[in-house]
C-alpha cells in the first residue's frame, strides 16, 4: 500500500540534512545557556565526579603525559584503567583543547545531537521511512533517561553509538568487505567511550540480530557466521589499549563474582511512571525529581506518543524486527525490575555475567533504544495504512484510562511523602499531550490535503519534544562555570598547612561525607560550592589538593576494604591512621564546614620500621587499636615474611622526597637494613627500584607501599607502569595500521574473504 498523500510530504520533509538541522535546533532550545556558556551542567555526577575528571585529564594532557594515576584521590587509584574516565577515547579532545567550562557541556549536547542523527539513520534503513526516522531520532535524544546520562560525559557518549554500531555492524554481516573495517572502528569508538552497560547490552542485542539473521539465510550463512566473530574480533583488538588495563583493574578490584547487587532495580510500580513520571516520587538533590527507592536515574520517560506508537507497533505491526524489538523490549523491562520479579535473580544466579549490570534499572538503557523503534514502526505503519484510525483510537484510550487509573491510585493511595497535587498536574498534562498526539496521528492518516495536514508532521515531533521537556522539572540544573574555577577551595580555605602531593593530605570525615551524600541545598550553585570547600567526591582534583577519599567506579581490592573500614562508621576516628595518612587537614567534629589543622601526621615517607607480619584481617583490626604506631611498627602480610630480612625497629632517615602524578623519588640513609614505608595505595603496577635495581614492592599497613633497602644511602624510586597497557597500546595501533591499510588498498566492491 502506496503512502497516503500526507505521509508523503512528510517523507519528503525530513531529508538527513534537514533532520540534523531541526535536531540542533531543538537541543539549542532546551539548553541555550549551556550551549552559549553563560552555564554549565552541575547536578549529581557531572559536578562531583565528571568535570574533575576531565580537568584532570586535562592537566595530564597539557602536561604530555598519559593520565594512568591518580595520586589526589584514595591516597592514589588507577585512573586510565578506569574506562568510564575516557582518557583514549579519541573525542575527548573537545574538552582537552577548548575550554573546559563551556566544552565539557558541549561534548554533552554534541553526543545528544549525534544519538539521534544516529537512530534517524538506523530507523530510515528499517522502516523505509524518513518521518518515521525523524521521529525515532527526536525520542532517542530527547526522553527521561538520554537527558539524565548528560550528567555523565562517558554514559551520554557511549550511548549515543548504540545505532551506529548496530546499522554499521550490520551491514559488515551482510556485505564483508570494507564494511567489516568500519564496524571495527565504529564498534571501537564506543569501547573507548567507557559504559560498561550501554556496551554490553548493544552486543547482547546485536548478538540477538545476528542469529536472526543467520536463521533467515537471505544473506549466505557461511559468511554471516564468520564475518560478525571477525568485527568482534577487531574491536576488541583496537580497544585492547583500555580494555586490557580495565580488565586488569576489575580483577584486582573490590567488585569480585556476585557483586553486583538489586540495589536500584525500578520499583514494583515503577512502569506507571511511563505515563504520569512524577507519581511515586520526590523532588529533591537541587530540584530534581526521583522515584522512591531508585536513585540512578531521574526518568525514563519516553514521551507518550512515542509510548503510543511503539505499542501500535506491538500490537499490529508484521515486520519481522519487531517481533524481535518486542521480546527484547518485555524483557529489558522485566530484568530493570529486579527484585520485584523473580526473572531476573534467577537468571543472574544461572548466568553470573548478568553481575555486569551493577543495579538492575540500567536495563532501561536498551528500553530506551529499542522504544523509539518501535515507535517508528508503528508510525510508518499509520503512514501507509488508511485504515490505521481505529487502532490508533483504541490504544489511545487504553492509555487514556491508565493515566486515570494511576491518577486514582495516586490520590487515594498517596504516600507520606508523595506532592499529590504536582502528581495531579502532571498526569493531567500527560492526558492532555496524548489527546493532541491522537489528533495529529488521525491528521496523518487522512488523504486530504490542507495546511494543517502539512505542519502535522512537524508538529507530532515538536510535540513529543516538548512532552519529555516539560515531564518534569529539569533534569540537569546549571550554574555559571565560575563554580569551576582551579584553585577556587584553595584559595578560600587558606589552609595552613595546606595539603600538597607528596607532603600531607585532607580528609572528610566519615560525618561530612554522609551529609554531602544524603542532604542538598535546592540552589545548584550554592550546593556544588560548599560541597566544594568541603573537597566533597572528586572536587578535590580542582584544586590539586591529595585527599584520604574519593569516588571511582572502581578501587584496588585492599584500597577498597581500607576505606570502608575508615569511613564504615560515621563515628568513625581513627588519629593513628590519620597519622600514618599524612593528614593535615581534617573535618571539624564539631562543624562538617570548617576544617581544623593537625600537627601529628607523619611525612608520606618513613622509614627504620619494625616488621610485624599478620594476615589481612587481622592487619585491619591492629590499625585500629590505640597503640598502632606507624613511625614504629609496619604490619605486613605473613606470605611477605620469606622477602623481608629486617626483625626490629632500624635508625633510617628520608633526605628528601618528591612525588609526581606517576613517580615517587626519595633519598634513604640507614645505619641498617631497614623498611621504607610509602604511604600510597599499593597497586600491582608500581615497580620499586633501589639505585636503579629492580627490588620488591610489599604490601604495608594492608592497603598502603614499602620497600626493604640495605644499610647505607640509597636512591629509591617507584614508577607507575601499567603493563596491560602498554601490550593493548601495542596491539590497538598494530591493528588500526593493519585495518587502515586494508580499508585504503582494498576495492569497494572487493569483499573480505571469510
Amino acid at each position: 500500500m502506496q503512502p497516503t498523500g500526507n505521509a508523503s510530504f512528510a517523507e519528503k520533509l525530513f531529508t538527513p540534512a534537514r533532520f540534523g538541522i531541526l535536531l540542533a535546533l531543538l537541543i539549542s532550545a532546551m539548553f541555550p545557556q549551556v550551549l552559549l556558556g553563560l552555564e554549565t551542567f552541575v547536578v549529581r555526577d557531572y559536578g562531583f565526579f565528571a568535570y574533575p575528571l576531565a580537568h584532570f585529564q586535562r592537566e595530564c594532557f597539557w602536561h604530555g603525559e598519559l593520565p594512568l594515576w591518580n595520586p589526589y584521590t584514595n591516597c592514589g587509584t588507577p585512573f586510565l584503567a578506569q574506562w568510564n574516565t575516557m582518557p583514549l577515547y579519541p573525542p575527548a579532545l573537545i574538552y582537552l583543547l577548548l575550554p573546559l567550562g563551556w566544552s565539557l557541556s558541549f561534548f554533552c549536547l554534541l553526543h545528544l545531537w549525534f544519538a539521534g542523527l544516529g537512530m534517524f539513520f538506523l530507523a530510515r534503513k528499517w522502516t523505509g521511512n524518513n518521518f518515521a526516522a525523524a521521529f525515532a531520532g527526536t525520542v532517542f535524544s530527547f526522553n527521561g533517561l538520554t537527558l539524565n546520562l548528560l550528567m555523565w560525559p562517558s554514559h551520554i557518549a557511549t550511548f549515543s553509538w548504540i545505532p551506529w554500531v548496530v546499522l554499521a555492524v550490520e551491514s559488515a554481516w551482510r556485505e564483508g568487505g570494507r564494511k567489516i573495517i568500519l564496524a571495527a572502528f565504529v564498534g571501537a569508538m564506543q569501547m573507548l567511550a567507557g559504559g560498561p552497560e550501554t556496551i554490553f547490552l548493544t552486543w547482547l542485542f546485536l548478538l540477538a540480530l545476528w542469529i536472526r539473521e543467520f536463521l533467515k539465510g537471505e544473506t549466505p550463512r557461511v559468511a554471516v557466521l564468520r564475518r560478525f566473530p571477525i568485527v568482534i574480533l577487531l574491536v576488541t583488538a583496537l580497544a585492547a589499549a583500555q580494555l586490557l588495563p580495565f580488565l586488569d583493574l576489575a580483577a584486582h578490584s573490590e567488585r569480585q563474582a556476585g557483586y553486583a547487587d538489586m540495589h536500584w532495580s525500578m520499583p514494583a510500580w515503577g512502569w506507571a511512571n511511563f505515563l504520569v513520571p512524577m507519581v511515586f516520587g520526590d523532588t529533591w538533590n537541587m530540584g530534581v525529581f526521583f522515584q522512591y527507592d531508585q536513585l540512578w536515574t531521574s526518568s525514563y520517560y519516553l514521551g507518550i506518543g512515542a509510548l503510543w506508537l511503539a505499542l501500535l507497533a506491538i500490537c499490529h505491526a508484521r515486520q519481522p524486527r519487531v517481533f524481535l524489538l518486542s521480546v527484547a523490549a518485555i524483557l529489558a523491562l522485566v530484568f530493570a525490575l529486579g527484585e520485584h520479579t523473580f526473572v531476573y535473580p534467577v537468571l543472574r544466579k544461572i548466568f553470573p555475567l548478568l553481575s555486569l549490570i551493577t543495579y538492575p534499572v540500567k536495563y532501561v538503557l536498551i528500553l530506551a533504544f529499542l522504544a523509539p523503534l518501535l515507535a517508528a514502526f508503528g508510525l510508518a505503519e499509520i503512514l501507509k495504512n488508511k485504515n490505521s484510525a481505529r487502532r490508533i483510537v483504541f490504544v489511545g484510550s487504553v492509555l487514556f484510562a491508565l493515566i486515570g487509573g494511576i491518577l486514582f491510585w495516586a490520590t487515594r493511595f498517596s504516600l507520606p511523602d508523595d506532592d499529590v497535587r504536582a502528581t495531579l498536574f502532571n498526569g493531567l498534562a500527560r492526558a492532555l499531550f496524548l489527546l493532541v498526539t491522537g489528533a495529529l496521528l488521525l491528521i496523518l492518516t487522512r488523504d486530504v490535503k490542507t495546511g494543517l495536514s502539512r505542519i502535522a508532521p512537524l508538529l507530532l515531533i515538536f510535540i513529543a519534544w516538548f512532552d519529555v521537556f516539560t515531564h518534569e522539572p529539569t533534569q540537569n540544573p546549571t550554574a555559571p562555570p565560575s563554580i569551576y574555577t582551579p584553585g577556587l577551595a584553595r584559595e578560600k580555605l587558606a589552609m595552613n598547612p595546606q595539603p600538597a602531593l607528596g607532603q600531607s593530605r585532607a580528609m572528610p570525615s566519615a560525618a561530612a561525607v554522609f551529609r554531602f551524600d544524603h542532604h542538598a541545598i535546592s540552589q545548584p550553585k550554592n550546593n556544588f560550592l560548599v560541597a566544594r570547600l568541603g573537597y566533597d567526591a572528586d572536587c578535590n582534583l580542582l584544586d590539586a589538593v591529595p585527599k584520604v577519599d574519593g569516588f571511582f567506579s572502581l578501587m584496588p581490592r585492599e584500597c577498597d576494604a581500607f576505606q570502608t573500614l575508615i569511613y564504615g562508621r560515621i563515628s568513625a576516628d581513627f588519629p593513628r591512621l590519620e597519622d600514618f595518612m599524612g593528614v593535615s587537614q581534617i573535618t571539624a567534629t564539631n562543624d562538617i564546614y570548617r576544617w581544623q589543622s593537625r600537627s601529628n601526621f607523619l611525612p608520606l615517607i618513613t622509614a627504620g620500621q619494625k616488621p610485624i607480619f599478620l594476615d589481612d584481617p587481622n592487619i585491619l583490626h591492629a590499625l585500629t587499636q590505640n597503640d598502632f604506631n606507624a613511625g614504629k611498627i609496619v604490619l605486613l602480610p605473613a606470605e611477605m615474611k620469606s622477602f623481608v630480612t629486617v626483625s626490629n625497629q632500624t635508625s633510617a632517615k628520608i633526605l628528601n622526597s618528591k612525588f609526581e602524578n606517576q613517580t615517587v623519588d626519595a633519598q634513604i640513609e640507614a645505619d641498617a637494613p631497614a623498611i621504607v614505608v610509602i604511604s600510597q595505595t599499593y597497586y600491582h603496577d608500581w615497580r620499586a627500584y633501589v639505585d636503579g635495581q629492580p627490588a620488591t614492592l610489599l604490601r604495608a599497613n594492608y592497603a598502603f607501599q614499602a620497600v626493604q633497602v640495605s644499610a647505607g644511602r640509597h636512591h629509591i624510586k617507584l614508577i607507575y607502569q601499567d603493563r596491560a597497557f602498554e601490550i593493548g597500546a601495542v596491539i590497538s595501533l598494530a591493528t588500526l595500521l593493519i585495518s587502515g591499510i586494508f580499508f585504503i588498498t582494498s576495492s569497494r566492491q572487493k569483499k573480505l574473504r571469510c
